[in-house]
């Protein structure tokens, strides 16, 4: 079952009020052209799900939040575009007073308006080749809603944001040694930023580690594990991946070397197995609350 998150409408009581947020607005680049006509939209984000990345959009009313996984969204970002055209953006976080609740004065005519909310770190929004980068990928959602803007037009519209990102998920059977002090995981391939305008992966990395510290908490237990986000498409593919324990002076207490790993948009892949007992085999499971499973060893 795929997650979603959920833009939704709260509907107006009569015609009359949906006709009488019509504006008309001076083009700023033409003073002399004719008024231009304006609808008011607004989106209220909410949503429900029952799946293992559970996901919950909230409407900022009094004390809630945007969230997935019980985790709040650091960003929303909605872009408006008309043609090859981008006519208008807007920029939200929860400081804002009317986070999760974008609201957009969508001009007369045939619009693409692109939604992307996400907790992913140091962003970096490039609006002349459509991109969003992260520092850190973490829970990201996407969505190009086309829209018709007529006088009729009802300003409040439910739109559905798809999961745009894949997990890997490694967890290590072993007990963590005394001395560990971080796991380095380097995907062979991964993805750091998305193109809002296709929802397609966009700035492949090649080799590059991502260090997750050990806090001293977990030296001892087995079962720990880790986690790490990216970008994917919708059609599987597949990547090389290593793991190596290091203590605080980079010296290597295990590793692990993992080939073909299979990633999806929307699936989280987990491994599991030793990282620090020589000879250990780690075994492969996707998760099965979104897409058709697919088991395999390596």
């Amino acid at each position: 079952m795929k997650t979603r998150l959920f833009l939704t409408s709260i509907l107006l009581g009569s015609l009359a009020l949906f006709t009488a947020c019509d504006t008309q607005i001076e083009n700023p680049d033409n003073p002399t052209e004719e008024n231009v006509k304006t609808k008011k939209f607004k989106f209220t984000l909410k949503g429900d799900f029952s799946s293992e990345w559970k996901s919950v959009f909230k409407a900022p009313a009094a004390n809630e939040y945007l969230s997935a996984d019980g985790k709040e969204m650091t960003d929303v970002w909605v872009l408006d575009y008309m043609g090859s055209e981008l006519v208008q953006q807007l920029h939200q976080t929860p400081e804002d007073e009317d986070w999760g609740v974008p609201q957009m004065n969508l001009k007369y005519g045939s619009h693409h308006v692109y939604f992307v909310a996400s907790r992913g770190q140091n962003p970096t929004l490039d609006t002349d080749a459509k991109t969003i980068v992260f520092g850190k990928v973490l829970d990201t959602f996407w969505k190009d809603y086309a829209v018709d803007v007529v006088a009729t037009s009802n300003g409040n519209r439910a739109v559905t944001l798809d999961r745009a990102v894949t997990k890997l998920k490694l967890t290590f059977t072993d007990a963590i040694p005394s001395g560990a002090s971080s796991i380095v995981i380097t995907p062979h391939t991964w993805y750091y930023g998305i193109n809002y305008a296709t929802g397609e992966p966009f700035s492949a990395a090649t080799d590059q580690a991502v260090t997750i510290n050990i806090p001293s908490s977990e030296v001892g237990k087995t079962g720990v594990f880790a986690n790490l986000y990216g970008f994917s498409t919708e059609t599987e593919w597949t990547t090389d991946v290593t793991a190596v324990s290091k203590t605080s002076a980079n010296a290597t207490l295990g590793s692990a070397t993992i080939e073909d790993a299979p990633f999806k948009r929307n699936r989280i892949t987990e491994y599991s197995g030793p990282l620090f007992s020589a000879g250990g085999v780690m075994t492969l499971s996707l998760n099965t609350e979104w897409d058709t499973s697919v088991t395999c060893t390596w």
